[in-house]
């Protein structure tokens, strides 16, 4: 409840909690913690009251508290001075370094650039072309960005290459064997028209590193399921430098924008229904990456030498991450894979299709379909609603939730099923 405390005290907005800011702080509690809280309930807890709580906690936990806090800051858009200040804050009695709230910024302006051109590649962009579904130019060219550590041959680097050699080796990833993770990954490619990297018009090595974990952790390629993605990636990195692609990718979808392009058009749904699917689905991916932190040596997933992988059944990298799976609230609020309905975007099966007419090739989806029409990529409007927030927060208790992370839980450690999970009183 402590950390909970602080954390919302410090992440809120001039006018309280916005309702995406609530449902990632009551879905992310009870999955890292085992306690249900009500974010509307907690009582504030200033810079001084937490750091003195915190005091015999080590460094690597303090850094976590302080990206939260960023985390459901940069949801805010813009994102108000006062809170990034009043972060600085909590960061300086934590004795955090405060250099990091620039550095957080600095990070986010060259994560921007990584999710910009994962977003244009996947189409993502102005919305009456996203809904007809028509052709898209590739990306154009961005300067090099430094970012984290580069994978095994891969710099770490958003500039594309054009290398016929490295275009050839994820080439003959179709011809392994159907369950193998490098053939996974070529279907994911092909499905959706990208372009494989070292070849013209494709992405850079290093954007195609968070490739592998779409078909690993069997998100989709939805702006939701990128969300999802980059939440794994970040909480399964020991290095605070990690956090910088959430934080970009939950503002842009926040926001809604990717610099000057509208991202989602013309489609938009309530917050209070949309915000609590995305923050149970942020708070499980959270948790599969903090149980692949635990045991794959908290490393950066894309520096991982996934290529040297490819030839092994998907199942078993799986297994050797420790990456367990989608809890089953997780599914219920939309959660899909790249084969699933509504795992691919009309715009990706569209791009899918030519390059297989270019290729001379017959086209093939792999199973994938786009959203029916409950569901999709949509423009989140702020709206708070309090009575609604409190019937969420009942039924996101009542949903299982908690005990499915719990029994997931007790599973990896041999331990029997819980006694009823605990709740705070509200």
């Amino acid at each position: 409840m402590i950390t909970a405390r602080a954390c919302v005290t410090a992440g809120r907005g001039p006018d309280g909690l916005t309702d995406l800011q609530y449902h990632i702080y009551a879905a992310h509690i009870p999955s890292m913690t085992g306690i249900h809280l009500n974010p509307d309930y907690l009582d504030p807890m200033g810079p001084e009251e937490f750091a003195e709580a915190m005091r015999y906690r080590d460094e690597g936990f303090r850094i976590r508290m302080v990206e939260l806090m960023l985390l459901c800051a940069f949801v805010l858009d813009p994102v108000p001075y006062e809170v990034i200040d009043r972060i600085g804050d909590y960061a300086r009695e934590l004795s955090v370094d405060v250099g990091m709230i620039q550095i957080a910024r600095d990070q986010c302006r060259a994560a921007r650039v990584l999710v910009d051109m994962d977003s244009a590649r996947a189409g993502y962009s102005v919305g009456d072309d996203l809904a007809s579904g028509g052709n898209r130019s590739s990306p154009s060219p961005k300067p090099a960005v430094p970012t984290p550590a580069a994978s095994a041959g891969v710099e770490a680097t958003t500039d594309a290459v054009i290398d016929p050699v490295l275009a050839a080796r994820w080439e003959s990833l179709g011809d392994l064997p159907p369950s193998t993770l490098g053939h996974k990954v070529w279907e994911f490619y092909r499905s959706r028209g990208y372009r494989f990297p070292g070849t013209p018009g494709s992405a850079s090595p290093y954007l195609a590193q968070h490739d592998w974990i779409h078909v690993l952790a069997e998100y989709g390629t939805t702006v939701e399921s990128e969300v999802e993605v980059f939440g794994l990636i970040s909480r399964a990195n020991d290095d605070p430098a990690g956090f910088a692609l959430l934080a970009m990718s939950i503002s842009l979808f926040q926001s809604g924008v990717i610099g000057a392009n509208d991202v989602f058009g013309r489609e938009r749904l309530d917050l209070t229904r949309n915000s609590r699917k995305i923050g149970i689905r942020l708070a499980d991916a959270m948790y599969r990456g903090a149980i692949v932190a635990a045991n794959f040596g908290g490393q950066d997933l894309l520096a991982v030498d996934w290529m040297s992988m490819a030839d092994r059944d998907i199942d078993e990298v799986r297994s050797l991450m420790g990456l367990p799976a989608k809890s089953s609230v997780t599914l219920e609020h939309g959660s899909v894979g790249p084969w699933d309905e509504g795992g691919i975007t009309s715009f990706q099966l569209s791009a899918g299709r030519s390059l297989a007419a270019e290729l001379g090739e017959e086209y093939d989806s792999f199973g994938a379909s786009v959203a029916g029409p409950e569901r999709g990529t949509r423009k989140i409007v702020v709206l708070i609603n309090h009575q609604a927030r409190a019937s969420a927060f009942d039924e996101l208790e009542e949903s299982g939730l908690l005990n499915s992370v719990l029994a997931r839980r007790n599973a990896m450690r041999g331990e029997g099923p819980n006694e009823e999970p605990v709740r705070s009183a509200s």
